[in-house]
């Protein structure tokens, strides 16, 4: 049971100091909602843009089946570095998440995956994809790490946070007073959030004892 609790608490961190980002790009996108451009179409390709963030970085999972756990786990070493650069950099919110573009093409498109979807759903993702590269570089030690089980419930909690992350862009969208202290306040926790998961990556798989000084 307290396993299972420990792999939820790590599964929603993880989330929400990699996608903390994305609840502005979202808000954008519901304050643009029209005739054309629906709210199904924000959420199916938010799911879709995941979705391929998740996919790129399952091989993390598989690797961490060929290799030795505690190798394996080193890789926490990588939020850890993330987390003090952001610490020591401030890094604030990227003016191009300001300018994103809604200017939906209504011609034919030779790309195979805008042909599976509307071109709202295959922009959104496309962005989400773009604004999330970064979220690969956590999840793949992070996957690694993971049983069959623990990745299981981390990928469920994650799929059911983004309708969580939707749901709370598309209220804030309306309440404009409340964004810019998400986005002042949300970045100063990211960088702990990043290292206190790159702590426990290395505690979990003993990796830390590969170190020196340990």
């Amino acid at each position: 049971m307290n396993s299972l609790i420990n792999t939820v608490t790590v599964g929603i961190t993880t989330f929400a100091a990699t996608n903390i980002d994305d609840i502005i790009i979202l808000m954008l996108f519901f304050s643009q909602v029209s005739d054309r451009f629906r709210p199904r179409h924000i959420v199916i390709g938010q799911y879709l843009g995941f979705a391929v963030l998740i996919a790129a970085s399952l091989p993390g999972f598989f690797g961490g089946m060929l290799l030795p756990k505690a190798w394996i786990g080193l890789l926490g070493l990588i939020p850890i570095t993330i987390g003090l650069r952001q610490f020591w950099q401030g890094k604030e919110q990227e003016d191009q998440v300001q300018t994103v573009s809604l200017s939906f093409s209504t011609g034919k498109s030779r790309s195979v995956l805008f042909s599976l979807c509307k071109p709202q759903i295959y922009h959104v993702a496309a962005v989400t994809i773009a604004n999330g590269g970064d979220n690969i570089s956590i999840y793949v030690p992070l996957f690694a790490n993971s049983s069959l089980f623990s990745l299981s419930v981390i990928l469920i909690v994650f799929l059911g946070l983004v309708s969580v992350w939707c749901y709370v862009a598309s209220w804030l969208s309306n309440h404009r007073a409340i964004a810019p202290r998400l986005t002042q306040y949300g970045h100063r926790i990211i960088p702990f959030v990043l290292i206190g998961l790159g702590i426990y990556i290395l505690i979990e798989s003993e990796a830390y004892r590969l170190l020196p000084y340990f």
